[in-house]
């Protein structure tokens, strides 16, 4: 087949899955924006776009709908290109779905097998709108925003001959007609490459170096900011840290907005829940480590003793599920997404997300006595292997089913 992946971001989501493709023979192309300087392996075509500036007062309700179609307005003439000046048709073309991409696609080719990766369905009730009062307050304006802004994530759906979501959770965020478009596979992650190691080590920007079998409390996000729940872990950390004076914090993460509103004032959300607290920590024992290369970041799911994962509902973070796999003992929100993957007591150990004393006391005991929770750890890595192993289980599963939509050869 030809298979055309479509992804702001790519590889993304198709990390995995284009290459291997590319491996079984298929002709795989990639359409990616611009500004995208991710490493590409596999042949790829660029568009350029730039956003406008959207007015808010006129369009109102719109401006989602307004800034994603202009995006696939860009990237159906780019596919308009590919079609008129290189006479390419693909067979099979697998979209994200979160930035308008494959609005238009079938405009351009009609023949063509649209499958989008359906992430999440953003909707009034129910999932993140109005979960953390805190910063979001379910408002009447809210909820109307959030079912805009589902416009063109339904319309790319119904468009689609089928989608794929990676979790029940995510895929359960769609209304019920969606819904039973959408088949459920996960990403996968690679459980050979995550396998714990007795003799990892993970050098701290002091010098210092931890092993297996220190004190270590890792939390790890893409950015630090409240979908995420740094703001309960930080609350946590002073009561941690007093109790655990041997204890070495370490915290993964990047000072942009990945999810929700960027804070207030110009500020980081970093800056804000740190500068909150730090006059009751102490400093020289919490490691603000930014982003860090994905070996670094394995060897660090290794060393950690107890490893902290809040979410919002919404889109369950792979890391949590590396850190399954890595055998981590993972201190968890008791939240929809994770509950789908995670049980309490017997993978993980679940606490109420805005407990932070619930926080405090579980992460204290997770650190003071960690034998008591190795069978957590060996049945979370027992659960990764079997449920989301990339290459026995989540790989082939998502090859079959976009392979499913290899046209028919008839005499």
């Amino acid at each position: 087949m030809k298979i055309l992946f479509v992804h702001q971001n790519f590889p993304a989501q198709f990390l995995h899955l284009a290459p291997e493709m590319q491996k079984r023979g298929h002709e795989v192309l990639a359409l990616t924006d611009a500004a995208n300087n991710r490493k590409i392996s596999i042949p790829h075509m660029k568009y350029t776009f730039k956003a406008q500036t959207v007015d808010a007062g006129q369009t109102r309700l719109g401006r989602n709908y307004t800034v994603m179609s202009d995006r696939a307005v860009i990237v159906a003439r780019a596919a308009v290109s590919l079609r008129d000046e290189q006479g390419y048709t693909p067979d099979v073309i697998f979209a994200h779905s979160g930035w308008g991409e494959s609005l238009f696609l079938k405009e351009v080719w009609p023949k063509a097998k649209l499958i989008v990766y359906a992430e999440f369905y953003y909707r009034g009730d129910g999932a993140d709108i109005g979960f953390d009062p805190e910063f979001s307050q379910r408002t009447f304006d809210q909820v109307m925003i959030a079912q805009g802004r589902a416009a063109y994530l339904t319309q790319s759906i119904v468009h689609a001959d089928a989608a794929l979501s990676p979790t029940h959770f995510q895929a359960g965020t769609h209304p019920d007609l969606l819904r039973q478009r959408i088949t459920v596979i996960h990403d996968g992650v690679d459980t050979r490459v995550l396998t714990p190691n007795p003799n990892a080590k993970f050098e701290l920007p002091n010098g210092k170096t931890v092993a297996v079998g220190d004190e270590v409390l890792t939390f790890v996000n893409r950015n630090l900011e409240p979908y995420r729940g740094y703001h309960i872990f930080m609350r946590a950390l002073p009561e941690v840290m007093r109790a655990r004076p041997n204890a070495e914090v370490i915290v993964i993460g990047g000072d942009e907005v990945s999810y929700g509103q960027p804070a207030p004032d110009g500020k980081k959300w970093k800056d804000i829940f740190l500068d909150e607290v730090k006059d009751n920590l102490d400093l020289s024992r919490v490691h603000f480590m930014g982003k860090i290369p994905y070996p670094n970041f394995v060897s660090l799911l290794h060393v950690s003793r107890a490893h902290a994962y809040l979410t919002y509902p919404f889109v369950l973070s792979w890391s949590s599920i590396e850190a399954m796999a890595a055998g981590c003992h993972i201190v968890a929100s008791n939240t929809a997404p994770v509950r789908e993957a995670m049980v309490d007591g017997k993978t993980a150990t679940m606490v109420d997300f805005f407990d932070v004393e619930g926080w405090s006391k579980t992460l204290i005991a997770a650190l003071e006595s960690p034998e008591k929770y190795q069978p957590l750890r060996h049945a979370a890595r027992d659960h990764a292997v079997a449920r989301y192993d990339l290459r026995s289980y989540c790989l082939p599963q998502t090859i079959a089913f976009v392979e499913s939509f290899e046209p028919q050869v008839t005499a």
